[in-house]
């Protein structure tokens, strides 16, 4: 089990696999005013950066699963580095249908809504493992602009314009579903550059090390349309952010 092996290449050196830096995933944090053994499932984990700091920060403890075994293996060995491998887990599997043991305090998919065939049903997944009155984050793109044509959309990595919504209807959507939107915290467009750009670096360095592999090419014509994509449209059209969500 494992992602594409294009998203293992591009995001190797990703320590955050969507368009929050640092900054902005400690303000989440602080956000939610979590406390000392707060009890946190993260489905759709990456490389374990929400976790692993979250719980040096504020005392959480959790566990994270995710398809790619390459990420797992960095959010493993992030725990250690930051003295928390006793506080949170990663699990290499499948994150649709995980449903924790325990129920926690904070359920999270900061980014991989396919996991419940999209965000209601991801919502719903959450759902299973959350305690009463607990937090459920939905991480989730939106547009914020409507692309004025169909194949800009599709430039913009979505199947359709009807893929994502304006954010004004996303949060509508969220009290549509029974739950009050209750914090937010949204990417800016340097957290945008520092996600996307930072692919370009690791995919050259790669190509240069790894000419003859059967996906140079397909790396290789990535690196050279990505950057200009990038520019043009999903910087332009496309928002992310991460809300949290009370059932009513």
């Amino acid at each position: 089990m494992d992602i594409p092996r294009i998203f293992n290449i591009s995001e190797s050196a990703h320590r955050i696999h969507n368009p929050f830096t640092p900054d902005k995933l400690a303000s989440l944090g602080a956000a939610l005013r979590l406390e000392s053994g707060t009890r946190v499932l993260d489905l759709g984990s990456g490389s374990g950066e929400m976790l692993c700091t979250w719980a040096r920060d504020y005392g959480v403890i959790g566990t994270g699963v995710d398809m790619s075994q390459l990420f797992t293996e960095q959010a493993k060995t992030r725990a250690d580095e930051l003295g928390v491998a006793n506080q949170v887990k990663f699990i290499h599997g499948d994150a649709a249908g995980y449903v924790s043991d325990e129920k926690v305090g904070v359920a999270a998919c900061l980014g991989a809504t396919w996991i419940g065939g999209g965000v209601i049903g991801t919502i719903e997944l959450l759902a299973r493992s959350l305690r009463t009155g607990g937090i459920t984050l939905i991480g989730e793109p939106y547009w914020r602009q409507l692309p004025p044509t169909e194949a800009i959309a599709k430039e913009c990595h979505a199947g359709s314009i009807s893929d994502f919504l304006l954010l004004p209807e996303l949060l509508a959507s969220f009290g549509h579903a029974g739950y009050d939107v209750v914090e937010m915290v949204l990417a800016d467009q340097d957290g945008w550059d520092r996600y996307e750009a930072a692919k370009w670096l690791t995919m050259r360095r790669w190509l240069d090390a790894n000419p003859d592999d059967e996906l140079a090419k397909d790396v290789r014509a990535k690196l050279t349309s990505d950057p200009e994509r990038y520019a043009a449209y999903a910087r332009e059209y496309l928002g992310w952010g991460v809300f949290a969500l009370m059932r009513r």
